[in-house]
């Protein structure tokens, strides 16, 4: 049983460093389990119209049906982290998937737009507990040579989940009606419970961290508040009483949590690690590609949808490209074998480099129809699996092993707050773009709401054309902070190996 429970004191050398025997059974099994999850970060895009008509939901209601989960996870991330690095890290695998199957038949159920949104807040926290175990698990299986194709291949499946989304949503759509889009989880979900039971080893390190309530209860405030002035504020008005309030929330609750996680003893985030440039570096590309990845695709779908009047099926369909550049290059290897040609560094200014103008191609060549943005969607996926498993490795080796939950808790916390502000902040820019175009009645947020005030065929091409335009925009400041992240994470990490070699090239004494 030594192989499969590692009780390491701080500072030890990592576990199993030869790997665990069946590693790679471990690793599908547990890949299993993250797709549950993954596929319901997406799998709402092309539902947007049926619960539009279906529970009268308003734009605002879709965003916080989209973002409860992203939040709540978010929240939650650092806390199980920690929590399965003391408990367990398969104890609590097991036991965020029942909470995530119990969530999503709550979901399924739902009958109106509140029900639903407070269901997946609830299946946010399964999630925040299967996000943080299964990576830590790749990191304590997998010795340093493996652990970057372990990567690779859990983050191919990070990619599935996202884009295979909108496809299932769209063959359950067409045969079934929304809810089905929530209760598909269950079945996967108790598949991977059982797997999860029968074959991955329990590790944890007893001597760890307790857990830091105060710091998930701050944390979850503050980025809730932050991203809720972001969505609401074109709606209510910048300088609104109750948008100005939430922003003075969610400072205060940041700022909060940041004093309070420099004074406890064992802290949900130990603020230290951000001086590591290689932290600071994966910590910024990681939010930015999740900022530009998940807010471009909740865009996209509605622009196939909308724009160009595809269903929901034939919308999910057209998402495929993008997934399936990134399983062809991960499943190949290509990422794994650029990575020490380019070192870390370039392998992710390359990737995001690509990501961004994979964005930009979709803003520019997709107004017109599909075929413009076949282009940008295999250019985003080339930079999706350069960057994603760089920066993911990057990540955890600044994370010391014994704390590999908690790396896992940052690097999902980083993707689920990136997620949730690329939704908040790129629905933002298309709804204030939008407005800005429309006047009047038409000039509603909601897309279906001034197609319905429009009065006449011109008039509702009128809408339809402004719609398309804050899809462009909202597109290309999406590119633009990609690229930004993509030159920032480089340039850390090319200034932390330096600092690196040049410490090693000092003589001891």
């Amino acid at each position: 049983m030594a192989t499969t429970t590692t009780k390491n004191a701080p500072g030890n050398t990592p576990p199993a460093p030869l790997g665990h025997p069946q590693r790679w059974l471990i690793l599908g099994v547990i890949c299993l389990a993250q797709l549950t999850v993954l596929l319901d970060n997406t799998v709402l895009n092309v539902a947007i119209p049926s619960l539009t008509a279906e529970l009268h939901a308003s734009s605002t209601d879709i965003q916080w049906m989209i973002n409860a989960y992203a939040l709540v996870q978010s929240g939650l991330l650092l806390t199980a982290g920690s929590s399965a690095d003391r408990y367990g890290r398969k104890k609590l695998l097991a036991i965020g998937l029942a909470l995530f199957g119990i969530g999503s038949l709550a979901a399924g159920l739902a009958q109106t737009s509140g029900q639903l949104i407070a269901a997946r807040a609830g299946m946010g926290v399964g999630g925040a507990l299967l996000m943080t175990t299964i990576l830590a698990v790749v990191v304590q299986i997998f010795d340093d040579e493996e652990r970057v194709k372990a990567i690779g291949l859990w983050a191919t499946v990070n990619m599935l989940g996202f884009a295979a989304g909108p496809l299932i949503g769209g063959v359950m759509l067409e045969h079934f009606w929304w809810g089905a889009i929530f209760l598909i989880n269950i079945p996967v979900a108790i598949l991977a419970l059982i797997a999860v039971l029968a074959l991955v080893p329990e590790s944890k390190n007893p001597a760890g961290d307790r857990p830091d309530l105060l710091g998930a209860v701050l944390s979850t405030i503050g980025m809730t508040a932050v991203v809720y002035v972001i969505i609401t504020g074109p709606e209510h008005g910048w300088s609104a009483g109750q948008v100005l309030g939430a922003a003075a929330v969610g400072v205060v609750a940041l700022v909060a949590f940041v004093w309070w996680e420099l004074r406890i003893e064992h802290p949900m985030l130990d603020m230290h690690f951000f001086r590591d440039q290689r932290f600071v570096g994966a910590v910024a590309g990681s939010i930015l590609v999740a900022f530009g990845m998940t807010g471009s695709l909740y865009l996209l779908t509605q622009h196939l949808q909308f724009v160009l009047q595809y269903d929901p099926l034939e919308a999910g369909l057209r998402t495929v490209p993008l997934a399936a550049t990134v399983v062809v290059l991960n499943l190949t290897g290509v990422g794994a074998r650029l990575l020490p040609k380019l070192g870390t560094p370039g392998t992710i200014a390359v990737g995001m480099g690509c990501v961004a103008a994979g964005l930009a191609a979709i803003a520019v060549l997709g107004g017109d129809g599909y075929g413009g943005m076949v282009v940008g969607l295999v250019v985003m996926g080339v930079g999706v699996a350069l960057a994603g498993p760089a920066m993911a490795n990057a990540l955890m080796s600044a994370i010391p092993p014994e704390k590999a939950g908690v790396g896992a808790g940052i690097n999902g916390t980083l993707g689920e707050f990136g997620n949730g502000l690329g939704v908040a902040v790129l629905g933002a820019v298309l709804n204030s773009r939008f407005a800005a175009l429309l006047t009047g009645a038409a000039g509603a947020l909601s897309l279906p709401a001034a197609m319905a005030a429009a009065r006449g065929a011109e008039e509702r091409e009128r809408v339809r054309d402004a719609f398309a335009s804050g899809l462009e925009t909202s597109q290309l400041v999406g590119a633009g902070a990609v690229l930004a992240g993509g030159i920032l994470a480089a340039v850390l990490l090319r200034r932390a190996e330096a600092a690196s070699r040049a410490a090693s090239r000092t003589p001891a004494g």
